[in-house]
């Protein structure tokens, strides 16, 4: 038994799939196939259930999945721990989810350059579920998800909560109300991302949950750029993360904090429990804890990269 026959062989339990699992393991499939027949030789019983193009595992897969993750996790530390030079900078590797790449990885970085840290971040901007996925199997050292999230697997680190703000067209008819609700909003057209955007779950869970209506949808956008310009046109509303205003935003496009029970989000790191904590991803987690203050005072985002205060 050897590494890479524990790598084909998670890879094929998590994809349920031979042709699936060697393309994600860069092989060929009779190489992948064999190299799990070889396993199961050596162990001499089968680990999975051939099920014609689908596979799942037998009770002895099942016991060997649980412990070839934890080896992979620990030789994967290992080699990180061993390949650390600091003269190159600390490594890390960090995932985000959109509405908050585009400012925080930002800050953190402005932050570790002006107080001299020396980190070589690996980023990657998702969704959260590929976030969250990402962080389990050992692909990323954080992730910056909203919550709630319950895992065991995972060590959840709190770093700030904001409001979802009203996002309006200047000449939109609320845009000069007093007092606006989200009972306000039952009968507008709303511009929103996908649906895997944690933005928009939490939308519409709060509009199921507490007002029960749907939002009628108009535009579906992939980029939040394009949900600000749609809205100072004046072609429907929207609900963004207060972090998500700055300096660039469309002429026309404002913002109203809406009455009635707050409408929040929570901001967090995450990581696998098991995964070695290197000193890159050491030094990302307190420069984040640091830029947190200014966001929390809804200071400029100039301001958070410039101090870190």
């Amino acid at each position: 038994m050897d590494i890479y026959q524990l790598r084909y062989f998670v890879a094929v339990a998590e994809s349920g799939n031979f042709t699936k699992a060697a393309t994600r393991s860069n092989i060929s499939q009779p190489s992948l196939s064999q190299q799990i027949l070889n396993l199961e030789s050596e162990l001499n019983q089968p680990l999975f259930h051939r099920l014609g193009r689908r596979v799942t595992l037998t009770d002895a897969g099942q016991l060997l999945l649980a412990r070839a993750r934890r080896i992979i996790a620990e030789t994967d530390d290992t080699i990180r721990e061993l390949r650390e030079d600091p003269g190159f900078g600390h490594r890390v590797s960090v995932g985000a989810i959109p509405t908050v790449a585009h400012f925080f990885l930002h800050a953190v970085v402005a932050y570790c350059r002006s107080s001299d840290i020396n980190i070589k971040l690996r980023s990657r901007e998702d969704f959260r579920a590929a976030i969250i996925s990402a962080v389990l199997e050992g692909e990323l050292d954080w992730g910056l998800v909203s919550m709630p999230l319950a895992d065991p697997s995972l060590e959840i680190v709190p770093l700030f909560t904001e409001p979802l703000l009203l996002a309006i067209g200047a000449q939109h008819h609320l845009a000069k109300s007093e007092k606006i609700t989200l009972a306000d909003l039952r009968d507008e057209n709303f511009i929103m991302t996908g649906s895997a955007s944690s933005v928009t779950s939490l939308i519409l869970q709060r509009f199921s949950g507490e007002h029960d209506f749907t939002p009628n949808i108009t535009h579906r956008c992939a980029q939040l750029s394009t949900v600000k310009s749609l809205t100072a046109l004046g072609l429907g509303v929207t609900l963004l993360p207060r972090s998500a205003r700055n300096a660039n935003d469309p002429e026309g496009l404002v913002y109203r904090r809406l009455d009635g029970p707050p409408l929040n989000r929570e901001i967090a790191l995450i990581r696998h429990k098991r995964r070695y904590l290197s000193k890159g991803a050491q030094l990302f987690a307190e420069a984040a804890r640091a830029v947190v203050g200014p966001l929390q005072k809804n200071a400029p985002i100039a301001q958070i990269t410039a101090t870190g205060d």
